[in-house]
């Protein structure tokens, strides 16, 4: 997915809870073809939670027979994507020559690093037939050390990854550590991403340890504190308090966080850096055809002008 600065919704919520420092009302985003994308980070009052500065809840959406998602090959430094889908699939390539079918509860990790060209299609067999997809994708912005390390590629199937079941709770570690687990993802900053489905009554502890913490409500509604909160809604808190989130109707959140960076971060296009004259580099890189080629593409987008 593609980012690009545009104005951030008024916020409506009347709530008080002193554990939360921010909610926010994802905007929306007609990406095109009716598809639609709830946008939660970056946002005027926050740019990042921990290192995830780019959030997207993509649909749900339905493609008609022949149709689906088709975003051309375009580019990313200084960050890692995460793809998780709550249903459909979506075929990945990218310029280092990976070329897989990213399916539901599977943890897709793409670093970007120095730079690398990937593209987002709906595979084939999928277009026969109507479809459904669902999910979210994040950026996940590199400690300024490791901006630019080499590109890779991590897949992890969701049969791979830890799994919490109890009293009404489903949760699925993505990365990081949370209920006493810890995913197998390999990640350059100490971070937290974790899907948990609730039943209504069902409730969760936030860990305390982690430095910077959020709860993306995709589904439902929650209750912190005696304030409920409908989804689609982030819910930043404030650092060190201990919480509890418990779902008032059957639910689906996202946890994430972790450890702050030392410092914000330029972001333009897909372009995330420290430093604003890589930003510039990377522009021109694309627009000359510097980047690597994603294999079996002919097309590509771009350059925003």
């Amino acid at each position: 997915m593609s980012w690009m600065p545009s104005s951030d919704p008024v916020l409506g919520d009347p709530h008080s809870c002193d554990k939360l420092d921010l909610v926010i009302v994802p905007r929306v985003r007609d990406l095109g073809d009716g598809f639609a994308v709830r946008r939660a980070l970056p946002h005027g009052k926050r740019q990042m939670v921990g290192p995830f500065i780019f959030f997207d809840q993509m649909g749900p959406v339905q493609f008609l027979p022949g149709h689906g998602l088709d975003v051309r090959p375009h580019p990313h430094i200084g960050l890692a994507t995460v793809t998780y889908l709550f249903d459909g699939r979506i075929l990945h390539k990218d310029s280092e020559g990976n070329a897989l079918e990213i399916t539901p509860g599977a943890m897709n990790l793409m670093t970007a690093g120095r730079g690398i060209a990937h593209s987002e299609r709906s595979p084939l067999e999928a277009r026969t037939g109507t479809q459904t997809m669902a999910g979210i994708q994040s950026w996940i912005a590199l400690p300024a050390a490791q901006e630019e390390i080499d590109p890779s590629f991590q897949h992890f199937s969701a049969t791979t990854l830890p799994t919490v079941e109890d009293c009404g709770i489903s949760a699925r570690i993505i990365a990081g550590s949370a209920f006493g687990v810890r995913s197998p993802v390999r990640t350059a900053s100490e971070w937290l991403y974790a899907e948990v489905c609730l039943d209504a009554a069902a409730q969760i502890p936030l860990d305390p340890d982690t430095e910077e913490r959020a709860v993306y409500v995709a589904e439902g509604e929650v209750e912190v504190a005696g304030d409920v909160f409908e989804g689609p809604r982030l819910l930043i808190f404030r650092p060190g308090d201990r919480i509890t989130i418990r779902a008032t109707r059957n639910s689906r959140l996202m946890l994430l966080g972790g450890t702050a960076l030392e410092g914000p971060r330029y972001i333009w296009w897909n372009f995330v850096s420290s430093r604003k004259e890589r930003i510039e580099q990377a522009k021109e890189d694309w627009k000359q055809g510097r980047f690597a080629k994603v294999p079996d593409e002919s097309e590509f987008i771009p350059l925003p002008e």
